[in-house]
Parts: C-alpha cells; structure tokens; sequence
C-alpha cells in the first residue's frame, strides 16, 4: 500500500515534473509473469526513476548497509527500504552473498519483477564494470528473462556523495529481453554463469553507449578512494 501511494502521488508526479525523464523501449518490460531488470548503476537515484516509469511494482536488491544504519537516520532509512519492498543484499561474496539471492529467487518464483545492478555497486567514475554472478545465478535458477536497462545522466543528477539531486533530464533505455533458457540446465555452471553475465553487461553497454572496464566496480573504488 505505502509503495502504491508513494509512487503514484509523490514519486511519479515530482519525478516527472521536475526531471522530465525521456524513455525508450518500455514495451520492452513484461505487463505480467518474473523478469529481472538489470540496469547500469550511476546514482542512487537510478532506484528513483526506473520504476517511477513502470505500472509494474519492482522489488530491488539494495545493499544491506540500508537496513542495518543507527540513529533516527538509521531508522528512518531501514523503515523507506522495508515499507517499499527493498530486500537486503549481502556484497561480502561467498555464502552470505548465495543466502541473499535466496530472497531474490522467492520474488521471480512469485512471478514479480526483480531490479538488480549487475555492477553490485555505483560505477565510481560513469564507466560500465565488470558484472557480477549473481544476475546470471538468479535469471537461470528461476528461469526467466533479462531485461537489459541504461540509465542515462543520473550521474549527473546526483552524483556519488551528494545528497540533495540537480534538476535537469534523465533518461531510461529498456532493451529487449535475453533469453538464456538454452542454458536452463546448466545453472550452478561457473563458465556459464560468467557468460551469461558478460552478455548482460553487453547488452546494457550497447543501450548506454558505455566505456566498459573489465574489473570489479568495487575494487576500481578502492584504488580511487575519493568516489566512494
């Protein structure tokens, strides 16, 4: 109920009004049946305006920090991120990063959408890095299609360590959907998994025009600390 209201009397009009977001390709989103929608990671704004655009309710995977903050900051945060759905994401890697899926998987196998940043964290820089496995661990488990999504300026908008957004446009890109059902059987697969990330994170480069940096977005971060 609070997501419905939400976007539907303050995020959609003041995004629209303010922002003026151009978009491309919605025909592109499935009206029914689970999807994941992978997108480019600028801002932390992109959670803002891609599903402000869509009728559909999306379910995002959000980095658990959001959820686990002190104070009334803390709480106000954890409490936005709960009532609109937000499902905690651990990025340690390993098994912590396999039991946050689980989450994941529960929302496709009830046939909703999912939006996830192959990236696993905002690019430092406006580049396209290197994705992580979990995108193809979660399309082929649950045996659905890819959504290919760019986000266009909104870096710009609200670049990382700024708080309060700069008006002026947006843009959001929906590409066809990947099917990767050729590969169904061989989930749990490492060298099919990579591959079928790597053709995600191309698909998502040939929608935003990208230069793309084969490594980690989190690992580019700690050799520039100044964008985290």
């Amino acid at each position: 109920m609070f997501y419905w209201f939400a976007k539907t009397f303050v995020v959609a009009p003041v995004t629209n009004l303010l922002f003026r977001p151009w978009v491309k390709g919605l025909g592109h989103v499935p009206q029914e049946g689970a999807a994941i929608l992978a997108s480019n990671h600028l801002s932390v704004s992109d959670s803002i305006f891609m599903p402000a655009q869509l009728d559909r309710q999306v379910h995002f995977l959000a980095k658990k920090e959001y959820f686990t903050g002190t104070g009334p900051k803390g709480w106000l945060t954890r409490k936005f991120f709960e009532a609109t759905n937000q499902l905690p994401m651990d990025r340690a890697g390993g098994k912590a990063s396999l039991d946050s899926l689980h989450s994941g998987l529960d929302v496709l196998r009830d046939g909703k959408l999912l939006g996830i940043y192959p990236e696993g964290t905002r690019s430092p820089d406006g580049r396209l890095y290197r994705g992580k496995l979990g995108v193809a661990k979660l399309a082929l488990n649950a045996r659905v299609p890819v959504v290919p999504i760019a986000m266009i300026g909104t870096d710009k908008v609200q670049p990382i360590g700024r708080t309060i957004p700069s008006i002026r446009r947006v843009g959001v890109i929906f590409g066809p959907p990947l099917d990767f059902s050729e590969y169904y059987d061989r989930a749990g697969d490492h060298l099919v998994e990579r591959l079928v990330t790597d053709q995600i994170v191309e698909a998502i480069r040939r929608l935003s025009g990208q230069e793309y940096v084969d490594v980690y977005a989190a690992t580019a971060k700690t050799r520039t600390p100044d964008s985290q």
